[in-house]
């Protein structure tokens, strides 16, 4: 990085980023509040006095401020976006406060005052020292818990702007201070040979992007893919006909799309978010974040405790998610079989679905080289004596893409994106992107309905996310599947008048708790001598925090993508000189995150409307794991290690001795999220959503039933994550798509028996 580009970097334009603003905000903020808030920015980032020692990109990185412009604005905006309304109001709140004298003297104490007239500060007014000292002592608040979620919202989103926000080159100014190079186009081809090659995409023969289209193209584009059309002008309405309409592409609804197309069936699958190819990708963290993850990335459970990372592309999470391929556990099949009562788990059918799920992949065990992070897992792993076991991929075993989360620029790996879609596509079936799906649509159910179901699922009704269509689409269907994840197939059913108590309950989330070690270039280490965290295959390795007695385990051990943005909000913020310190040493400084199959669960209470609550068992095994990960980082050879509990908790390993580790991780422990009453807390970060639709024996025990159908209307299914009796305990990518596989190849003897029954 840092040499002058011939040519701009290759990549779609909105995954691009950078270049000046060209539209007005539109954050609302008042200038009161933005001054408060440039103040807040300027205390969290710091302008600090250099060292001579430092290289210029490094002073220049000390010397900057996140108070400098455009980044509060950048900050509001980003605000208004992506928090819910709650945190908004007390954002809003608070910075009209600071932007007061009495509001200041209520929330910064004996910090503000002066001793010259009017003797008391506005927030804006007072020394960055001071400023500081007030943002730490509200991360501390205990009394007051909205005071510290207001610290958390400021950190976050400021961090996150002042780390992301790119120029005109796709470069960020401070990237090259910190060591960051995100992967270039140095190598690739040139505007003009890229334009000689065939333009052609992998879904291009099925796939419409209504963002290209008006009312009128619209339709004529659905009639062209061999569909119905009726274009009802009076009501602002396009009527199309199919078989099947499935809401969302990812590992549910690619899968499912494959399997019914292949059986003949005509498919149009709706998916709310854009449609991108490895050559559109460019692993430029800001722009990739706010195109292909669900709000941003930004979604987070009501507490503020944790963020929820679900994808929002075709492909869904298949096509961010970081690879790794492990088949259901057995322990959880039987479980699953036998508690639950679905026998689907336990059957030859099952096995057979995983099998044919890997095949489709072309999932390969090897890794011809890892990077940095699994090496270290690796190596601490083998040196305590623990199993590590490799992590099969939905890629070749040479792939050493580190930044497959922002979508994988090589095309190496597999997603319902590349595989399962293609296969739809080839067989007729038709995408329409950037339409989200507002409702479903009932009649009554002939007959009365089977097993004394009221309602028929008719189909959906959706619109395009560009203004310009102003008609909605309403597709009919003789079966309709919600494929949308387990954070929106709950507000899809609830929607549309479903009211099953399962719906939108028993959420599960696979929380994690992280630890760092930092391993400096010059470590004694010869494997680790080399490499940034941020390079090679982000999952090749695992470890399992065993339980003993034959138990399942407690916890994994695995590694996480972590971008630089990333990294400033999960760190621990304890003052703007030491945030400033560690994000020196982001490229070196190893993450290992521990995983563990929540018992306890949560509800989708809406779109964005999300609770959780984590069982205290689960917080026991996720600090057994934690506290292992810790050792593992300091036998590999770290130099420091830590977690990322609010108030820095680290230490350093040099010279410690032995009885010092034990005394560290006894203080290990996993604390809560900002709105508890302890003076430290966390931010969690998960990016795993299974159950809230479960399958169950009865309308008692789940959502729907066994072969995936609502209990309450016919020809609804779900295939999607939602569906999971429980946590699953590992990535669940595979088991989503192998449920996917079987009620879709269900649904499809369904509609084969229909159709020889002469049923419509």
């Amino acid at each position: 990085m840092g040499e002058d580009k011939e040519h701009r970097r290759q990549g779609h334009p909105l995954l691009r980023g950078g270049g000046a603003r060209t539209e007005p905000y539109t954050h609302g903020f008042s200038a009161t509040q933005m001054l408060a808030l440039t103040a807040a920015c300027g205390a969290l980032v710091p302008s600090l006095p250099p060292d001579s020692g430092h290289s210029k990109a490094v002073r220049d990185f000390f010397l900057a401020s996140a108070a400098d412009p455009p980044i509060p604005d950048e900050v509001a905006q980003l605000m208004s976006a992506m928090c819910l309304r709650e945190a908004l109001a007390l954002v809003r709140t608070l910075l009209w406060l600071l932007g007061t004298r009495l509001g200041t003297l209520a929330l910064c104490g004996a910090r503000c005052l002066s001793p010259r007239f009017p003797f008391v500060r506005r927030f804006a007014e007072m020394p960055v020292e001071r400023r500081e000292d007030a943002l730490r002592r509200w991360s501390r608040e205990t009394v007051f818990p909205p005071l510290r979620l207001f610290f958390l919202l400021l950190k976050v989103f400021c961090l996150y702007v002042f780390y992301s926000l790119t120029d005109e080159n796709s470069e960020n100014p401070h990237w090259r201070a910190i060591g960051y190079s995100p992967p270039t186009d140095g190598d690739a081809c040139t505007e003009e040979e890229e334009q000689s090659k065939s333009t052609k995409r992998p879904l291009d023969d099925g796939v419409i992007e209504t963002i290209h289209h008006t009312d009128a193209s619209l339709a004529a584009s659905l009639a062209e893919k061999g569909l119905a059309v009726a274009d009802d002008a009076a009501r602002d309405v396009c009527r199309v006909e199919c078989d099947v309409a499935i809401v969302g592409s990812g590992c549910g609804g690619g899968v499912a799309a494959a399997v019914l197309a292949a059986a003949g069936h005509k498919v149009v699958v709706v998916e709310k978010g854009s449609y991108f190819t490895a050559r559109d990708y460019t692993s430029i963290e800001g722009p990739s974040m706010s195109q292909l993850y669900e709000r941003g990335g930004f979604v987070s459970t009501l507490s503020g405790s944790g963020l929820l990372l679900a994808g929002s592309t075709v492909g869904g999470g298949s096509a961010v998610n970081w690879s790794a391929c492990i088949k259901t556990p057995d322990s959880v099949r039987g479980e699953w079989a036998g508690e639950h009562g679905l026998p689907l788990f336990a059957s030859p059918d099952y096995t057979a679905a995983m099998d044919a799920v890997f095949r489709r992949l072309g999932v390969t065990s090897g890794c011809e080289e890892e990077g940095l992070q699994n090496k270290v897992l690796r190596k601490g792993c083998e040196k305590l004596g623990y199993k590590v076991e490799p992590v099969s991929r939905n890629s070749s075993e040479g792939h050493f893409c580190g930044s497959c989360g922002y979508g994988c620029r090589t095309g190496d790996k597999r997603g319902t994106d590349t595989t399962w879609l293609v296969d739809a596509v080839a067989r007729g079936a038709v995408i329409l992107t950037g339409c989200k799906v507002e409702k479903l649509l009932f009649s009554d159910a002939a007959g009365g309905g089977a097993r004394g179901k009221k309602k028929r699922c008719v189909g959906v009704v959706a619109a395009s996310s560009k203004p310009a269509i102003a008609r909605k689409l309403v597709v009919r269907a003789k079966v309709t599947v919600s494929a949308c994840g387990s954070l929106l197939t709950p507000v899809l059913l609830r929607g549309s008048g479903l009211k099953n108590l399962h719906i939108g309950k028993n959420l599960h989330l696979h929380p994690i708790a992280m630890a760092w070690g930092y391993f400096p270039p010059d470590t004694p280490v010869p494997d680790l001598q080399k490499g940034k965290m941020y390079e090679g295959g982000i999952i090749t390795s695992l470890h399992k925090v065993e339980a003993g007695d034959g138990l399942p385990h407690r916890a994994i051990l695995e590694t996480p993508l972590m971008g630089v943005a990333a990294a400033g909000t999960q760190f621990p913020w304890v003052s703007g000189r030491d945030m400033k310190e560690r994000m020196l040493r982001y490229g070196r400084t190893v993450h290992i995150f521990s995983l563990v199959r929540d018992r306890g669960s949560g509800t989708v209470h809406g779109e964005r409307r999300i609770a959780y609550h984590m069982d205290p068992a689960d917080r026991e095994n996720q600090r057994e794991g934690l506290r292992r990960a810790l050792r593992v980082l300091v036998a590999a050879g770290a130099t420091e290690v830590g977690t990322h509990r609010s108030d820095g908790q680290s230490m350093k390993c040099e010279g410690a001795s032995e009885k010092a580790l034990e005394e560290f991780l006894d203080g290990v422990t996993v604390v809560r999220g900002p709105q508890s009453k302890s003076e430290t807390w966390s931010l969690c970060c998960t990016a795993h959503q299974m159950g809230s639709c479960r399958m169950g024996a009865t309308a008692e025990d789940g959502a729907v039933d066994a072969c995936g159908e609502s209990w309450e209307a016919e020809r609804l299914y779900v295939c999607d994550g939602s569906v999971l009796p429980s946590a699953v305990g590992v990535n669940p990518m595979i088991t989503i798509q192998s449920v996917a596989y079987c009620l879709a190849t269900g649904i499809a003897e369904q509609l084969k028996c229909d159709l020889s029954s002469g049923k419509n």
